[in-house]
């Protein structure tokens, strides 16, 4: 390819609204224009990326044996009825309607629609099991679309649906898509991580989600620095607290006018801020509750809202506070309330002797509180807090570290639900039907792209894996004079390295050399080769690779043997 006949349209400034490295790059290298919010053109350059990822997974899928099919981005409102989805989905979901009034979304995920093909098109055990996937575009209305494809509404998704006799032919093909997902990113050359991750919205009974490690990664990821356990912050385990101690303090309500935060009581007491103990407010299916934790932790509103004791929840509010608890936010406890509440403890506060919490009065707080005698043993004891780095990692091994991430893929076992609910069955060996169990697996395909700058740039721009650069090699070309040997001697490297096999672009735009190197160095291009009037009449070619800090001067046959030995 000849950049003289290639649109490529780089630029120095960038919107404001371009927060974070990836949106900015992509803007500047010109592999983007924005249509709407969240909505964006990938333009000649931001294509051949996006094909590079959507090669190695399509490659690797086929591998791992998945058969591609194409289905409709617009879905009937039936099919998302039968799941319960229409409404569940929430705002995220675009509904619309067409000239008959029917009423149809524009698909943010598939799994209603493979299950009606499923249903179906599979009859027997015999064509069980089987993994269909995809790669096609999705729609999610997201309420603040933010940081160019990494949150955008509309996006390239791989999505891929497996179909199973029994629980353990699904474990089997989840780990042929684990294993699938690990190829595809180490092929893709990025630094990652497969945690344990909550279900979510998708549902089912596991899931793994793979994170491109970043520091400006929006998730947090907890992981041990001794074994391969890792998982969502979401998800991580804490560690089981020591046994609780006996009581040594008697109980005092001490005033606290001005203080509602633990820090700020923990500090006019004089006592660690891990001896306090932070009192959330909710209201829950089974009325009001208050959710404990320590006040140097972090709630998890992952693992709260699993407990059955809760069920759908909300914060509650100030006068619902008032009501069941009698002071105001900033001084609430478990302790005395006014009407009959649910107490969810975590484990660490259930393990506290001689702590502090509010008085549910209005200015003071209790010190030298102790279970059993002062307040009655909470209802539920569980992990409802984030972990902390330093901690233990729930397998033993050693000790947790938390990371950033950005989430790429994820792979859940979704069991019986969407098949159950559709009525999807096969018929087994016996003859009788059954409901087959689904698995589903998603990779960002677009998001990658964004993830991947986002790991790997510096101050002159992007540094692509090679695997996902737009080309392994530029060709520089500085020639003011009009020199006909510089020319040819651009045009025999450049077919010499098209002949191996090797993408090259040839920069023959006739720029300033400041400008061409601004130009390669923004895109990424891995590796760079000047060629001037002084290099050809010498013979040799000035070559650098982006990662390098000089170049070096080479013969024609050096360089081939170093573009290729540095292309693999």
């Amino acid at each position: 390819m000849r950049l003289s006949q290639f649109h490529l349209n780089t630029v120095k400034e960038v919107p404001a609204d371009a927060e974070i490295i990836s949106h900015q790059l992509m803007l500047r290298a010109g592999m983007l224009r924005k249509l709407a919010a969240g909505i964006y053109t990938w333009t000649p350059l931001g294509l051949r990326v996006l094909r590079k990822v959507e090669t190695i997974v399509r490659e690797e899928m086929q591998r791992a044996g998945a058969i591609e099919l194409l289905m409709p981005s617009i879905q009937p409102r039936e099919l998302w009825d039968e799941t319960g989805r229409w409404q569940k989905f929430g705002g995220q979901l675009l509904k619309l309607k067409d000239r008959k009034d029917q009423e149809y979304c524009y698909g943010p995920t598939h799994e209603e629609v493979i299950t009606d093909f499923a249903r179906n098109e599979l009859k027997s055990y015999r064509q069980l099991p089987v993994n269909f996937f995809q790669i096609q575009t999705k729609f999610r209305d997201e309420i603040r679309p933010r940081f160019g494809v990494m949150r955008a509404r509309e996006f390239l998704m791989k999505d891929a649906y497996s179909f199973h006799l029994d629980p353990q032919c699904l474990a089997r093909e989840y780990q042929n898509m684990y294993d699938a997902y690990t190829r595809i990113f180490t092929r893709l050359g990025l630094r990652f991580r497969a945690v344990q991750a909550d279900t979510g919205a998708i549902g089912g009974s596991a899931s793994h989600e793979f994170h491109v490690l970043a520091d400006s990664g929006e998730d947090a990821i907890a992981f041990s620095t001794a074994s391969d356990y890792a998982a969502n912050i979401e998800m991580a385990a804490a560690p089981a607290p020591c046994a609780r101690a006996a009581a040594r303090e008697t109980l005092e309500k001490v005033a606290t006018p001005t203080q509602k935060t633990c820090a700020e009581v923990a500090q006019l007491l004089g006592v660690e801020l891990a001896r306090t103990v932070k009192s959330v407010a909710l209201m829950g299916e089974h009325g009001f509750a208050l959710a404990l934790v320590r006040g140097d932790h972090t709630l998890n509103e992952i693992k709260l809202a699993k407990q059955p004791d809760l069920g759908e929840y909300r914060l509650a509010r100030e006068d619902e506070i008032v009501d069941y608890l009698g002071g105001a936010p900033g001084f609430i406890g478990p302790r005395a309330p006014r009407k009959a509440i649910t107490v969810i403890a975590d484990r660490a506060v259930a393990a506290l002797s001689d702590f502090v919490i509010g008085a549910n009065e209005t200015g003071f707080h209790l010190r030298g509180v102790n279970w059993g005698r002062d307040l009655p043993e909470p209802q539920c004891v569980a992990d409802i807090r984030n972990v902390e780095a330093g901690e233990t990692a729930a397998d033993g091994s050693g000790a947790l570290a938390i990371a950033r991430g950005i989430e790429v893929g994820h792979v859940f076992q979704l069991g019986q639900k969407y098949a159950a609910a559709m009525h999807a069955s096969v018929l087994d060996a016996q003859g009788k039907a059954v409901t087959p169990h689904m698995g589903c697996y998603g990779i960002g395909v677009s998001r990658i792209v964004a993830a991947a700058i986002e790991q790997n740039h510096d101050a002159a721009g992007i540094r692509w894996p090679a695997a996902m650069a737009p080309w392994q090699v530029a060709i520089c070309v500085i020639n003011p004079k009009g020199n006909a040997e510089v020319d040819a001697s651009a045009s025999a490297l450049y077919a010499q390295l098209q002949q191996r096999g090797v993408e090259v672009v040839l920069d023959d735009r006739g720029l300033r050399p400041g400008a061409m190197f601004a130009d390669i160095e923004l895109i990424g291009i891995p590796q760079r080769v000047v060629i001037s009037e002084r290099s050809s009449a010498a013979g040799q070619f000035e070559y650098r690779r982006r990662d390098a800090d000089r170049s070096e001067m080479l013969n024609v046959m050096e360089l081939l043997d170093k573009i290729s030995s540095d292309s693999i």
